[in-house]
């Protein structure tokens, strides 16, 4: 999994910038930016610092994508 990416607001990504949805979880309804990351990368999921998860500060919020919607990352729980 990737990790310490760009979260944008919805509505706030940028023409030229690829994006994907974080959906549920402390992180749900912002977008992530991904235009660097490899095919590779990008299906292999993220795992994004926050302090709105259940480990509080210090903790990650994993992302997996979504079969099927490359546009979206589902939640799958948070790390410690």
């Amino acid at each position: 999994m990737r990790a310490g990416e760009i979260l944008l607001e919805r509505g706030l990504d940028r023409p030229g910038r690829s994006c994907v949805a974080l959906v549920g979880g402390p992180l749900d309804g912002l977008l992530l930016d991904v235009t660097e990351w490899t095919p590779d990368q990008i299906a292999t999921g993220a795992a994004l610092s926050t302090e709105l998860g259940r480990f509080g500060a210090g903790g990650l919020a994993l992302y997996d994508p979504r079969p099927g919607a490359p546009s979206c990352f589902d939640w799958s729980g948070d790390s410690p």
